[in-house]
């Protein structure tokens, strides 16, 4: 009896290998929709952080709808938590494929995409303080916040913690020049602002030529670190990439690079429309929960960019991998600004955005204040409980700080005080 096979008519008179073609293009064609489902289900049971998707869905319905600014603020801060624990996911499953030189590279592009691409965001949106305020936010939370996190869960199941000092030295050498590039243009414009308008614009415009000069060379100083690192010093980091090892024996890589690479696109365009629906929401959820948008910026968006890379590195500081929990938290402050805050002030530069980085004195004294305590922690190589607690405390201080600082103070105090130095001296 005649068969139809792929529209074709078969009988026992029909080729064997015809025949045999046609099985495994049908046996093929039901393969592949079961392997996307298999790759999905396991990609998404990855985490337990992925429950919250489904804020995914609701937050773009949310925003679409124009529902209530709260409603559309909350459901899309939510959302965007999973989405950043999927797309530090597929970061790692392609830069795995892709050899230890380019995915050092793929991890440092896109260690912080959340971070940048709510920046862009905002930055595109003429809001330029939520933008700084992220910078920095995200800055201390890593230094202070998970630092203290990761000291303290190791001082759990250790009495001390010993890591790479010059490796960690190193970063945070390179988090003191990043604190100067901030601290020159608040002096600057202290010394140079005056009191009539004219004088005002010319010291604006003064600012933002040093804050685009500035942004170049902090770029050319994180193409020389990451040369320093993945090249002519790549031996000083052996021991954060054995423990990444470590955790990549751990865990099995689940996805092929094409799969990879199409999820961190599918994944970077949800990040990106509930970005915008969070942005635009900030003007009315300050003015209904009368909170600053310094404060939105500084520390409840940084929460959303980095909580799941928070968890990971208390993790493995809790199995006392110590060299590679330093490497999550001052290695993420360290992209954020020497790559990530410098290269908002160029896009700034291109799409006519006054993006400087002139930060408000008081930021700018927080910043520097927090990146000296932890150059004194870390310097001895040594870690422990209290240590951690110390960090932790400093940030709950600076956050409490930041609650009560409304917008309306953002004034350089910085002003009257080197104008008082001058005259004094």
């Amino acid at each position: 009896m005649p068969q139809l096979a792929n529209g074709r008519l078969h009988d026992e008179h029909t080729p064997l290998i015809g025949r045999t073609q046609v099985y495994e293009h049908d046996s093929r064609f039901k393969t592949v929709p079961k392997h996307i489902l298999h790759l999905t289900y396991a990609t998404l049971a990855s985490n337990y952080v992925n429950v919250l998707l489904i804020f995914v869905p609701l937050g773009i319905i949310a925003g679409a709808l124009h529902w209530s600014p709260t409603a559309v603020f909350i459901l899309n801060f939510i959302a965007i938590i999973p989405l950043a624990a999927l797309l530090s996911f597929a970061t790692e499953e392609l830069s795995a494929k892709l050899g230890q030189t380019l995915g050092g590279l793929m991890n440092a592009t896109f260690g912080n995409a959340v971070e940048l691409i709510v920046s862009i965001v905002a930055l595109k949106n003429g809001e330029i303080r939520i933008v700084q305020a992220s910078m920095l936010g995200s800055i201390l939370s890593n230094i202070l916040l998970v630092l203290g996190c990761c000291f303290l869960s190791a001082g759990i199941t250790q009495h001390e913690s010993h890591f790479n000092e010059t490796v960690a030295s190193t970063m945070s050498s390179l988090m003191a020049v990043a604190s100067a590039s901030l601290i020159i243009p608040a002096t600057l414009y202290a010394v140079m602002h005056g009191d009539s308008n004219k004088k005002n614009l010319e010291t604006d415009k003064n600012i933002l030529v040093l804050s685009h000069g500035t942004a170049c060379i902090l770029l050319i100083l994180y193409v020389l670190y990451l040369y320093f690192q993945l090249y002519s010093h790549h031996s000083l980091f052996a021991d954060v990439e054995n423990q990444e090892g470590e955790e990549d024996e751990e865990e099995a890589q689940l996805l092929s690079p094409t799969a990879a690479a199409v999820a961190l696109v599918i994944i970077t365009v949800l990040v990106a429309v509930c970005a915008e629906y969070l942005v635009d929401s900030i003007d009315a959820i300050v003015e209904s929960a009368h909170i600053s948008k310094t404060f939105v910026g500084l520390i409840l968006i940084p929460i959303v960019g980095n909580a799941a890379e928070h968890v990971t590195a208390v993790i493995v500081a809790y199995k006392g991998k110590m060299d590679l929990a330093i490497n999550v938290a001052i290695g993420s402050s360290m992209q954020i600004a020497l790559f990530v805050t410098p290269f908002l002030v160029i896009l700034g530069w291109i799409i006519h955005q006054p993006m400087t980085l002139h930060f408000q004195s008081f930021e700018t004294m927080v910043f520097f204040i927090s990146v000296l305590i932890v150059n004194y922690l870390i310097q001895d190589g040594k870690s422990n409980y209290l240590e951690g607690a110390m960090c932790i405390g400093i940030y709950a201080i600076i956050a409490l700080a930041f609650y009560i600082y409304p917008d309306e103070a953002a004034g350089d105090i910085t002003v009257d005080v080197v104008k008082r130095f001058i005259a004094t001296s």
